[in-house]
């Protein structure tokens, strides 16, 4: 597991991550992963596991059917809320991914909101982190949501049902990384920040300002967050997140050398389906 953190309040570990796994653009029109390396970016699976074991497992034959390389996948966060199997994502993203040597996992918007409403020193984020999907995963953790109403019970008393190691492990995702020309990050960038200078709270929450911009960002930005029907394609940037939790598709972007190519998991006529498809 390579599983790097994101010092609190600092950008420490962020500059190292974006020293790392680096080279620079080749062609500012075609971005680039080093040589030798594949990389596989997973979109938000906002606790729907039954669309990400099929969706892993297709990475993995994937893998198996090309040349030898040094594999890395990347969930760009949002494990939790909205979907029915936050609780047991997150164990199973724990549990280090089986059958990947090299995996990342991201800090989304929704990890931020899900500490935040469990931290006994903030009394006023319970009720944000309800409308952002914690119901469904207070569920998934057996909490009795039917007995809550529209406010949480006190921190403590939710943090009896969450395991420790749940929220240590999130505490400690990291917001970015990056390989060659491009970056992977939940939400985005602001644009005009340097790449090494950007604000946590930006990398997870950030949304119009990013989605709007069509200048160059220092790399090609890879992204969830913001959901759309297809990946939404742009000259300098690339969003994957294709509304797992309510469409029934989770989507990831293969990566290698100047290749790109999307593998899909998708609920159709209540089955689980794959695909793979080229984007040249």
């Amino acid at each position: 597991m390579n599983q790097p953190g994101l010092d609190q309040g600092g950008d420490r570990g962020w500059r190292q991550r974006m020293n790392t796994l680096t080279a620079r653009r080749a062609d500012a029109n075609r971005p680039q992963v080093p040589a030798g390396q594949r990389v596989y970016a997973v979109g938000d699976v906002h606790g729907r596991l039954d669309l990400l074991l099929p969706l892993l497992a297709h990475i993995r034959d994937d893998i198996a059917a090309r040349s030898e390389a040094d594999n890395h996948v990347v969930l760009l966060g949002d494990l939790v809320d909205r979907g029915p199997y936050s609780a047991e994502t997150v164990e199973y993203a724990i549990s280090g991914l089986p059958g990947f040597a090299t995996f990342h996992i991201l800090m989304g918007n929704h990890e931020e909101a899900m500490l935040r409403a469990l931290d006994p020193q903030d009394d006023q984020s319970q009720n944000l982190w309800l409308k952002f999907g914690g119901y469904e995963t207070l569920a998934s953790y057996g909490v009795p949501v039917a007995t809550l109403g529209e406010e949480l019970p006190p921190a403590e008393t939710l943090r009896r049902y969450i395991p420790e190691r749940h929220r240590q492990f999130l505490e400690g995702l990291p917001d970015a990384i990056r390989f060659g020309d491009y970056v992977l990050v939940h939400a985005g960038v602001r644009p005009g920040v340097p790449l090494e200078e950007q604000d946590p709270k930006d990398m997870r929450w950030i949304r119009q300002e990013f989605l709007d911009h069509k200048g160059d960002h220092g790399a090609f930005i890879v992204h969830g967050h913001s959901i759309s029907t297809e990946p939404d394609i742009q000259p300098n940037r690339m969003g994957i997140d294709t509304g797992a939790y309510r469409s029934g598709t989770l989507t990831a972007l293969g990566l290698e050398g100047d290749r790109r190519w999307l593998l899909r998991a998708s609920v159709v006529d209540g089955e689980v389906q794959t695909k793979l498809s080229s984007l040249g």
